[in-house]
C-alpha cells in the first residue's frame, strides 16, 4: 500500500453518502484503511464495498449525537486493529429548515445535537484515545459556508456549523500539545443529496452569487480534507480552509 497515508486508520463520520462518502474513497486511494460510520449503516457498507483492500476497511452504525453509541464504534475500533484511528473526519450533518417562527423546538435541537455535539463527541472520545495510545494525529471538521453568512430557514444549522468552527480553534489548542492537530473544512454549496432537495430558483440564485458560476463537487472538498488529513499539511492547525468558488 502507498500513497501519503499509506497504512494510516481512518475514520470518517456521515461516511454513507456526499461528502463523507467520496472522503472516504480519497483516503482509501491515498492508502488509508478506512472506517466508514453512519446513521444508516447500509449505506456505510456500500461505502466500503466501493473501496480497494475491502477485508481490512470496515463499517459500523453510529449515531453521533450519542455518547453511548459514540463509545461503541471506538470499542469495536479498538478491538479490531488495536490501536485508534489517527485521522477523524466528522462530515456527520443533518438540515431540518423551517422559518424561525415555524421551527419547532425538537428541529433546532435535532440540528445541534448532531451537527455541534456529536462533533465534540467525536473530537472528546476519539481524541483521548490518541492521547492514550501516544499517536499524532489529524482530525478535519466540516463546516459551512453559512456559518459565516447565514442562511434564511437555517437558524438550527448556521449555528451549528458556526459551532463548529468555533470548536475546532478550541481543540486545536488543547490538543496541540499532544500532536494532534485540528482544523476545519467550510464548504460552499456543493452537489450532495443535501442540496438535492434544494428549489431550482435557490439553486439558480447561488450559482450566480459564486464567482464559478456552478455548486461544488464533492470530490473538491474531498481533496481539501484529504490534505488536511496528511503530513503535506503539518503546520496548519486550528484554521478553516474556505472551499467555496469565490
Amino acid at each position: 500500500m502507498s500513497g501519503p497515508l499509506a497504512g494510516r486508520l481512518a475514520l470518517v463520520t456521515g461516511a454513507g453518502s456526499g461528502i463523507g462518502r467520496v472522503t472516504s474513497k480519497l483516503l482509501s486511494r491515498d492508502g488509508a484503511i478506512v472506517i466508514a460510520v453512519d446513521r444508516n449503516g447500509k449505506a456505510a457498507e456500500e461505502t466500503i464495498q466501493a473501496l480497494n483492500n475491502q477485508s481490512e476497511n470496515s463499517a459500523f452504525e453510529i449515531d453521533v449525537s450519542s455518547s453511548d453509541s459514540v463509545s461503541k464504534v471506538l470499542d469495536a475500533t479498538l478491538e479490531k486493529y488495536k490501536r485508534p484511528p489517527t485521522i477523524v473526519v466528522n462530515s456527520a450533518g443533518i438540515t431540518r429548515d423551517n422559518f424561525m417562527l415555524k421551527m419547532s423546538e425538537s428541529d433546532f435541537e435535532a440540528v445541534i445535537d448532531v451537527n455541534l455535539k456529536g462533533t465534540w463527541l467525536m473530537l472528546k472520545q476519539f481524541g483521548k484515545a490518541m492521547v492514550d495510545a501516544q499517536v499524532s494525529g489529524s482530525m478535519v471538521n466540516v463546516s459551512s459556508i453559512v456559518a459565516r453568512s447565514g442562511n434564511i430557514g437555517q437558524s438550527n444549522y448556521s449555528p451549528s456549523k458556526a459551532g463548529v468552527e468555533a470548536m475546532t480553534k478550541v481543540v486545536a489548542k488543547e490538543f496541540g500539545r499532544y500532536n494532534i492537530r485540528v482544523n476545519a473544512v467550510v464548504p460552499g454549496f456543493i452537489e450532495t443529496p443535501m442540496t438535492d432537495s434544494l428549489p431550482q430558483k435557490i439553486k439558480d440564485m447561488v450559482v450566480m452569487q459564486c464567482a464559478l458560476r456552478r455548486f461544488g463537487k464533492p470530490d473538491e472538498i474531498a481533496e481539501v480534507i484529504a490534505f488536511l488529513a496528511s503530513d503535506k499539511s503539518s503546520y496548519m492547525n486550528g484554521t478553516s480552509v474556505e472551499v467555496t468558488g469565490g
